[in-house]
């Protein structure tokens, strides 16, 4: 340990941060890429190989819950030996689903496709993980925004990945593959090179070097216990994760039912496709602004910003549910409002326990955000069904209410400076 201090002491840390950040990037839109790839495909393959498409829904679930489940160990990883190994880690396990789901397309196998698909979910996990790797080195006046560069590069890969179907199709059939793989032999490329990218290029560890500056300053070791008795010991910390967790159940919700509610009052494919391309836009387009605005003015009142976003595009789609045009406009405000929330919200996770605990907290986080978008996206469909789209909306404006009053309570409860040094969960 006495030659990382060395090296510590040498290290230009704004500069070593930059460059990390452009690395996370990159690793971002191969990853995005990856997940862009075969997003459309899941479903497809899942109806190919189970021959029912009663089952197709059964990708988009295996993946969120494969991600759900790997975001834990990862996290544990990421603090034993580093964000190097733990990012690559989660690269290569993608990179076993991609092969592992061609596998069962040519074998025929639906249980092991399942399997493949969750595998895929790393994917998922490792593109969030990526996202709070860029704030271990990262100073107070710079955490959320540089969180927010890394989040705004998913955009590349998420815009470019679908479009990438028909090339992948050739290049499944020049492999002599089944339909519908093609997509997934890109997948495996991307996080191949994305698994090289972050083995090489995270050196110095920004996690390994920040605990070491952490060490040499005196500061804690982490606490005993888990993610989950990390939470419970900090309010700041349950603000924040739930914070996380409720906006992407929201979020989740209401663009799960969105292409269902459109298509059943006669709206087109192209204008389906629009409307959800524009809420992608929304999530990711506007991300740094969040960031700095973040940095600038607080956490928290972005996040009140978020939910204010999040309240526009819920009353809008409830009152204009019968109007594709509405609708679509309360998709785009929707995903601003994930924006907002989801960044200064993570930014908020990742300073509200002490350093040492920050990879344990950020594990839970990515657990329970998982497993409230998939809540999320399950409840929707009986709910559309009993109460339609606009009941729909109406009910998740409970949702946003949870979040309001928690930073509400959470304001008259830190009405003090934040610490100098880890920023607190009162911002």
């Amino acid at each position: 340990m006495a030659v990382m201090r060395t090296t510590n002491a040498t290290v230009d840390r704004r500069a070593l941060q930059r460059r990390v950040v452009r690395v996370l990037a990159l690793g971002q839109v191969l990853g995005g890429l990856g997940v862009g790839a075969t997003l459309a495909l899941g479903a497809l393959l899942v109806t190919e190989v189970s021959g029912s498409s009663a089952w197709s829904g059964m990708a988009a679930t295996m993946n969120t819950l494969g991600a759900a489940l790997l975001a834990v160990p990862l996290a544990r990883l990421a603090q034993a030996r580093g964000r190097r190994i733990s990012l690559s880690t989660g690269a290569l396990t993608a990179v076993a689903g991609a092969a592992v789901t061609i596998g069962a397309a040519v074998l025929g196998s639906f249980p092991v496709l399942l399997g493949g698909l969750a595998l895929l979910g790393a994917g998922s996990a490792l593109n969030l993980q990526s996202r709070f790797a860029a704030t271990d080195l990262a100073a107070d006046d710079t955490r959320a925004r540089d969180l927010s560069l890394v989040v705004w590069s998913t955009t590349v890969g998420a815009v470019l990945g679908p479009n990438l179907f028909e090339p992948g199709e050739l290049i499944g059939r020049a492999l002599g593959l089944p339909p519908l793989t093609g997509g997934f032999v890109i997948a495996l490329a991307a996080q191949s090179v994305g698994a090289l990218v972050y083995l090489t290029a995270l050196r110095p560890d920004p996690l390994l070097l920040a605990a070491a500056d952490g060490e040499a300053a005196g500061r804690d070791r982490p606490s005993p216990g888990g993610g989950l008795a990390v939470l419970r010991s900090s309010a700041p910390a349950r603000r924040a994760v739930l914070t996380v967790a409720l906006s992407h159940a929201t979020m989740v919700a209401l663009m799960s039912m969105t292409p269902v509610h459109l298509s059943g009052h006669g709206a087109s494919l192209s204008v389906v496709g629009l409307t959800i391309s524009l809420h992608v836009a929304g999530m990711y387009a506007l991300s740094p602004v969040f960031g700095r605005s973040a940095d600038r003015a607080g956490r928290r009142p972005v996040i009140l910003a978020g939910q204010a976003m999040f309240v526009a595009a819920l009353v809008l789609a409830w009152l204009g549910a019968g109007s594709p045009v509405a609708v679509t406009a309360a998709l785009v405000l929707l995903g601003l409002g994930w924006s907002a929330s989801t960044v200064a919200g993570s930014a908020l996770v990742a300073e509200a326990v002490p350093a040492p605990d920050r990879p344990k907290l950020q594990g839970v986080s990515d657990l329970l955000m998982n497993l409230a978008g998939a809540a999320g996206g399950a409840l929707a469909g009986p709910v559309l069904a009993l109460i339609g789209f606009d009941g729909l909306s109406a009910a998740l404006l409970v949702l946003v209410a949870a979040v309001v009053l928690s930073h509400r309570g959470g304001a008259q409860r830190d009405a003090r400076p934040d610490p100098p040094a880890l920023g607190g969960g009162a911002r």
